[in-house]
């Protein structure tokens, strides 16, 4: 079930998107914080989402250049 309610996302938490591309917590916030994270914006003053579509891109690149 909650699978489910993940593909229907459109965004992921910095830790869901952290968790999914492999990285540690914390380096997936710091990432956030100086905006090197791509597809991650800012929500308000503390909260980051970061885009499902931009992680879908990067996990493709990173699989092309695996090949």
């Amino acid at each position: 079930m909650a699978s489910d309610r993940m593909k229907n996302r459109q965004t992921f938490s910095v830790e869901e998107a952290s968790s999914i591309l492999g990285i540690s917590r914390n380096l997936g916030y710091s990432l956030a914080r100086k905006n090197e994270f791509p597809g991650c914006f800012r929500l308000g003053k503390k909260r980051f989402v970061v885009s499902k579509e931009a992680i879908g891109k990067l996990l493709q690149k990173s699989n092309n250049k695996e090949v």
